[in-house]
């Protein structure tokens, strides 16, 4: 079952004078991914890379940032694939010290960094959501929202018109049952719509 971490894990390792400041942490999609990575840019103006490797399913990523190809981003990547993680950005920081390390001495040097952060994480199984749109008559709307709130459902919009129409959140692993319980105690007054395109 994929994992998550519950808290940013920092790693700090200096090999021939060379800095790599290591960080793995959650993010939501690339997007977050890619401002967190542009921020330690900011923060670390005299680095001289910012390696990073994104595991987030159909969005997942890797980058060497100047460092020669396959020996940042990729192995950071395989680290966090071989822990199987997801929804996770793991990022290093190089301060350069004067001494090359090699291809080989690279990638120890930033799978190395991530591994180390990693030891003190603390995971968490990561909970896919599937979010659910019903119509139902206005008296049908204390049933669902005590359906919901018995499965752990956020209800994330109610609009009041000729019928209450609501959006729900929920674990994927409950929303069938959730639906078929809401189908029958609501005696097929309720009506489930689509997501629009």
């Amino acid at each position: 079952m994929p994992q998550s971490l519950s808290a940013p894990v920092h790693s700090e390792l200096v090999i021939k004078k060379s800095r790599f400041l290591g960080c793995v942490e959650a993010v939501p999609d690339r997007a977050a991914a890619l401002a967190r990575v542009e921020q330690l840019r900011a923060l670390h103006p005299g680095a001289a890379h910012v390696c990073w490797a994104l595991m987030a399913g159909g969005q997942s990523a890797a980058n060497d940032d100047g460092e020669p190809g396959g020996t940042a981003g990729r192995p950071m990547l395989e680290v966090l694939r071989h822990q199987d993680l997801e929804g996770v950005l793991a990022t290093v920081v190089r301060y350069f010290g004067g001494v090359k390390l090699g291809a080989g001495g690279l990638v120890r040097a930033y799978t190395d960094a991530i591994a180390q952060a990693l030891l003190t994480a603390e995971k968490v199984p990561v909970v896919r959501l599937r979010t659910l749109r019903c119509t139902l008559p206005y008296a049908q709307e204390g049933l669902l929202r005590r359906e919901a709130q018995r499965v752990g459902a956020e209800l994330v919009d109610v609009t009041h018109g000729a019928l209450v129409e609501a959006t729900l959140r929920l674990p994927e692993t409950a929303a069938d049952g959730f639906v078929a319980g809401l189908n029958e105690a609501g005696q097929g007054r309720i009506g489930w719509l689509r997501d629009r395109p």
